[in-house]
């Protein structure tokens, strides 16, 4: 049986719908005791999980049945909020209705991050991730709740072709959409009434760990939320601040107060990673200083540290997805791997209310509801991008010129890759261009 549900979510193209798009296929072909719904939803602004965890309950409990049987596993949690009044109520409904035996809801924290992997699999079962680890090193698997209703409808041949995406911040009506994958982010603003300032930026993601963007961009299988905010706003400021300017912050600001440790979710979960004293290394030009610089890998550049630590308007999440870059750049891989058998043992009392980050963020005013539109949403041209996931870019086997309909298959994991994902058209049409991306317009 998990081969054929294998077979089924690698054909699918399914991958992680809220993170940097890891094959699924590749994850649910392990063995473990629990499989975690992570439902969190914790980054500031977003509704699509919680909407779609009410909207899509039975799919939802279907996905986590398949890779309960997949994985063997004889738990099941979903990991929500309890604010979630709609989801809460869809779910227990369902899980009485049916037979979800083994199943059952865990009422996460409202803080942030939550719906970072290793915090979540601490919340719901006590196990710490070791440094550098996966949760399946601690028998747990973790899947996003739009994955687990993407790989429901693979099993009825239904390959992942839409999106969920909020729409919020500076736009005249946000909500929350299913659109084709490779809509441009510019109709998903139009479709929330358009911004309500004449220049805005973009942010792809959440406030947090989103990526301003261009309008231009499409959206792809990992594309949660879209924010539009004014270009001023001073979450705008920080992500566009260069690396240049960081660097030097960090070398002249930093007065190692530990504040950005403090609040660090990893440090706090037991692991050795203090960016209080990556930025002293730093600011004293010891990039070198290798076992303190190293543990930058170990930073899920969640921006805690940033946003609600640091007081000085520094950046360690920048400064630690720098030296990431460069020590991937070198070749160097993670050599840090302890084993935590405890967290923090003050660590309730470091925790982020997702309240307070909001208003830390400057972001209250854009605090609204965005409800799930119902109507069928259409473009006429879509752009899928070739690599929007993690592995190899996917190899077209379509051409200019090439008809297709809706569903159809135009680009593969291409021979001898390790890890990558199908990729299908999300509406029919003519292929009018085939490059880094697959072009589509609808005839």
């Amino acid at each position: 049986m998990r081969e054929e549900i294998i077979t089924a979510v690698k054909a699918a193209g399914v991958v992680g719908a809220g993170g940097a798009g890891f094959p699924t296929y590749v994850k649910i072909n392990a063995s473990v005791d629990t499989v975690i719904v992570n439902g969190a939803e914790c980054e500031p602004l977003l509704r699509a999980h919680q909407l779609i965890m009410a909207s899509e309950s039975s799919k939802l409990i279907a996905g986590l049945k398949t890779v309960m049987v997949a994985t063997g596993a004889r738990r099941g949690v979903i990991g929500l909020k309890r604010k979630y009044e709609d989801a809460v109520t869809k779910l227990q409904t369902e899980l009485k209705q049916t037979s979800g035996q083994g199943i059952e809801l865990f009422f996460l924290p409202d803080i942030y991050p939550a719906g970072d992997e290793q915090v979540l699999v601490y919340e719901v079962t006590g196990r710490i991730v070791p440094e550098g680890g996966i949760p399946l090193h601690v028998g747990v698997v973790v899947a996003n709740v739009e994955t687990l209703i993407n790989i429901a409808g693979a099993l009825g041949g239904q390959p992942v072709i839409d999106k969920y995406v909020t729409v919020t911040g500076a736009v005249n009506k946000p909500a929350t959409f299913k659109v084709p994958i490779g809509m441009a982010i510019r109709e998903l603003i139009q479709l929330a009434g358009g911004a309500t300032v004449a220049n805005f930026a973009v942010i792809d993601g959440g406030p947090m760990m989103g990526k301003l963007t261009t309008d231009d961009q499409p959206v792809t299988k990992t594309t949660g939320g879209i924010i539009v905010l004014p270009p001023e706003h001073s979450l705008v400021t920080q992500k566009a601040t260069p690396w240049s300017v960081i660097a030097n912050r960090a070398k002249a600001v930093c007065c190692n107060c530990r504040a950005c440790t403090e609040v660090c979710p990893r440090n706090l979960l037991g692991h050795s990673l203090e960016p209080h004293r990556i930025m002293q290394a730093i600011g004293r030009g010891q990039y070198n200083e290798g076992d303190v610089v190293t543990k930058a890998l170990l930073c899920s550049e969640c921006g805690a540290c940033e946003t609600f630590g640091c007081t000085m308007g520094l950046s360690p999440r920048r400064v630690n997805a720098e030296l990431k870059q460069r020590f991937s750049q070198a070749g160097m891989k993670n050599h840090h791997n302890a084993k935590p058998q405890k967290s923090r043992t003050n660590r309730e009392y470091h925790l982020i209310p997702t309240k307070r980050l909001l208003y830390r963020l400057g972001l209250d005013k854009y605090d609204v509801k965005a409800p799930l539109m119902t109507e069928p949403v259409i473009t006429k041209n879509v752009r899928i991008l070739l690599s929007q996931h993690i592995g190899a870019p996917a190899k077209p086997v379509v051409a200019v010129g090439t008809m297709v309909n809706r569903g159809d298959l135009l680009a593969v994991i291409p021979e001898g890759a390790a890890v990558g994902t199908n990729l299908h058209a999300s509406i029919s049409g003519q292929v009018v261009a085939v490059d880094g991306s697959i072009s589509i317009q609808a005839m």
